[in-house]
């Protein structure tokens, strides 16, 4: 569930903090790369195609992917098959859906609602050594990971050459698993690439190594990608935006707090430098800094980047030199293969030309070790120890507090899934999508879907003419749940037994080779951006749907077996959130067929923005003892808080429909409206390490988990007639305070 900021407008669920900044994965097909982020080609985000993304997602709206699996006897495409023994089980929440021993009661709900649901549960869990953070989600991306492990493990070695998808996928796994053979190769793999970097000789040929990224390793000073064009939402389009910064995000660079993790960057360029034998690394590694400083002086904010206003800027490819002079833009739209075209769409257009200065005034020296170092940090997940050491110390241990390294086998997975993560889905459902899961969540979404025209109807802030078109954007919202109707094809992906380095780079071109094509044909609408094993949902306002993958249909989100209030509350709150995507501060600015356009009356745009500034300040108050100084940036969050609050209450009037009249049961003492806040809590169950929790706020779309679980209750007064809030607790808001949307 994040917020919309892509071109292709998908918002996603959970997106937790990710120690290694990067760009869009394979999880997001119509996602730019965050400005803010850098692409790598084996990185946790990854790991969240099967395990949330976020994904990297996005992220990914930030991390927000997982999966789950169980697994038996199974035949891929071309009855190669492969047999296992045993399952690997989701976990219940106690009889009814909720954890009740993990809750501690001792404290009032109004004190801390989190505490209340969660407490006695974060008091005795411990965050696992290989993460940053844990949680309800993690949990289940655990899941997910032992499921597909099990899947892989199960694949046997064949001709990957050829159109079995079991012989890719053992190829892919299993040579990432030989550890011996990537040692013994260290850095040679890397080699090829670092002699290219050497051989440019002008600024022409460091302009193509940037436009050949993509499809395969290194950095570039601005992004590419093609998506949904959202002013012609039935084609595809190229989109160029801000890029080139490998710390994160620009407050990383220009706020005085972040100056440790300068200072620790810089020691770690100049590590990887030496490592690849890159000349005087020290001198480089400060030289690079220096220009990374400038570029992001000259990004635009998160928030900025994030209006969709304004991130929309058609321009001709003949008219790029003129936009953002400084930059050999056909040298650059030449190699990444998309010179075909005519025009695409600049994110940011006051960036670029700054940026295009700052290329142009850097000497070549300075560009090629920029380059070597990006090329051999995207690299490190492949090569030997010393590499992979050194990217783990840096970008898990140091910037996000993660105390060690994961197993190779996780890594394994997540190497297997960022490549061929349709394939491994494809049998995942098989394993783990009961046939009538879909006919629930069908049910489930046209009820909250229900109660959201409900909602619309008793709006009083809304006038007529923007309702009208509020209810036809509803009615025409699309729903997928569980998995794609036409599995993607990796024939055309040729792989080989033991290269692990090359199967990265032929993944990443075949990848780049099936998106480049695409600029201006039919938009294919059956598409996902998120494989079956992800637990996450998204919202994509482009092709105006909401995306359910089969993962996120278990405990805590969904249990066919828990009482309908946690249901609603959990998966029905998730639902909510996802439609409200398509009315939040960003996604309400598409109309019902994905076109970017006000459809908005003036009046009522200003009383929508009252109450979301409102909302905002509600966030921003939050402060975290552990950080001092650090706030939740409510811009950046804004479509997610609408989302959370959007989505409960219309959750909420769902379940009270279902009820038809009737009274809700108490279970165990608690009321059906107890029980629904309380499913909802839940799913936010959430730990931080300090330096994760650091990177959530700077580099995040989401406010934290824990923040989550209680935040948006404090706007909607079922939560204090069903608790006994009262203003003598610490979470009471004044009713005429309360922020109140849709």
């Amino acid at each position: 569930m994040t917020s919309d900021t892509s071109p292709g407008g998908a918002g996603w669920l959970d997106c937790p903090a990710h120690p290694h900044p990067q760009g869009p994965t394979t999880l997001r097909h119509d996602a730019p790369e965050n400005p803010a982020l850098k692409k790598t080609i084996l990185s946790l985000a990854t790991a969240f195609a099967l395990t949330v993304g976020v994904p990297a997602g996005a992220n990914a709206h930030e991390r927000c992917l997982d999966e789950a699996c169980h697994l038996f006897a199974l035949v891929d495409d071309a009855g190669q098959g492969a047999t296992t023994t045993g399952t690997v089980a989701a976990t219940r929440y106690g009889t009814w859906g909720i954890d009740t021993a993990g809750m501690d009661t001792s404290v009032a709900p109004g004190n801390d609602f989190f505490a209340y649901v969660s407490g006695t549960w974060a008091a005795n869990t411990e965050i696992p050594s290989d993460k940053s953070m844990y949680g309800s989600f993690l949990v289940l991306r655990d899941l997910s990971e032992a499921r597909v492990r099990q899947l892989l493990e199960g694949y046997a070695l064949g001709d990957p050459a050829g159109t079995a998808n079991a012989a890719k996928l053992a190829a892919l796994y299993q040579g990432f698993m030989d550890e011996a053979a990537v040692e013994a190769l260290g850095a040679k793999p890397l080699q090829p690439h670092l002699d290219a970097i050497r051989a440019v000789d002008d600024k022409d040929g460091m302009a193509r190594l940037m436009g050949q990224r993509n499809a395969s390793l290194g950095g570039s000073f601005f992004g590419h990608y093609v998506g949904d064009d959202q002013r012609n939402p039935d084609v595809y389009t190229l989109y160029l935006s801000q890029s080139g910064l490998g710390l994160g995000d620009r407050q990383m660079y220009l706020d005085e707090k972040f100056a440790p993790q300068r200072e620790r960057y810089v020691a770690y360029i100049a590590q990887l430098l030496e490592l690849a034998g890159w000349d005087d690394p020290s001198a480089r590694a400060d030289a690079i800094m220096a220009m990374e400083t400038k570029i992001a002086e000259a990004h635009w904010t998160r928030a900025e980047s994030r209006d969709r206003d304004k991130t929309y800027n058609p321009v001709t490819f003949a008219g790029l030199d003129a936009v953002a002079p400084g930059f050999p833009w056909q040298a650059y739209l030449a190699a990444a293969g998309v010179d075909y075209a005519d025009a695409g769409v600049i994110r940011q257009d006051t960036a670029l030309p700054k940026i295009a200065k700052i290329f142009a005034d850097t000497d070549l020296d300075t560009l090629k070790a920029w380059q070597a170092f990006h090329t051999t940090d995207n690299a490190a997940p492949l090569l030997s120890s010393a590499f992979v050491d050194a990217e783990f110390e840096f970008r898990s241990k140091f910037l996000s507090g993660q105390p060690e390294l994961g197993a190779r086998w996780k890594r394994a997975v997540s190497f297997a899934s960022s490549a061929m993560g349709e394939a491994i889905g494809e049998d995942y459902v098989e394993l783990y999508f009961p046939a009538d899961a879909k006919d629930k969540m069908d049910a489930l979404v046209a009820n909250v879907k229900a109660a959201m025209g409900a909602r619309l109807d008793q709006l009083e802030w809304m006038g007529d003419e923007t309702k009208a078109e509020a209810r036809a954007k509803l009615a025409g919202f699309g729903l997928k749940i569980g998995h794609p109707d036409t599995w993607r094809d990796y024939s055309g992906l040729q792989l080989a037994n033991g290269d692990v380095f090359g199967n990265a780079q032929r993944a990443a071109a075949f990848e780049w080779e099936y998106r480049r094509v695409r600029i201006g044909q039919p938009v294919d609408k059956g598409e996902w951006g998120m494989t079956p094993q992800t637990v996450n949902a998204y919202y994509n306002s482009v092709k105006n749907e909401i995306v359910f993958p089969a993962a996120i249909l278990q405990p805590p989100f969904f249990d066919a077996d828990a009482d309908p209030a946690v249901n609603y509350g959990a998966i029905g709150g998730v639902i909510g959130h996802e439609i409200i995507h398509g009315f939040d501060d960003q996604g309400r600015k598409s109309d019902g067929a994905g076109l970017l356009r006000d459809w908005w009356t003036a009046e009522d745009a200003a009383k929508f923005e009252v109450q979301a500034t409102k909302l905002g300040a509600q966030y921003e108050a939050f402060e975290f003892p552990q950080l001092p100084g650090m706030h939740i940036n409510s811009r950046v969050a804004m479509g997610e808080n609408i989302g959370d609050l959007g989505g409960l209450t219309i959750a909420l009037e769902a379940y009270r429909r279902s009820l038809d009249g009737q009274e809700a049961p108490v279970v165990d003492g608690f009321t059906g409206e107890q029980r629904f806040f309380m499913g909802w809590s839940q799913v936010w169950r959430t730990l931080w390490r300090d330096d994760a929790l650091r990177q959530q706020l700077v580099n995040g779309t989401h406010s934290p988990g824990h923040i989550r679980a209680f935040a948006p209750l404090r706007n909607i007064d079922a939560w204090y007639e069903a608790f006994g809030v009262t203003e003598a607790d610490p979470l009471w808001v004044a009713p005429d305070d309360r922020v109140r949307i849709w």
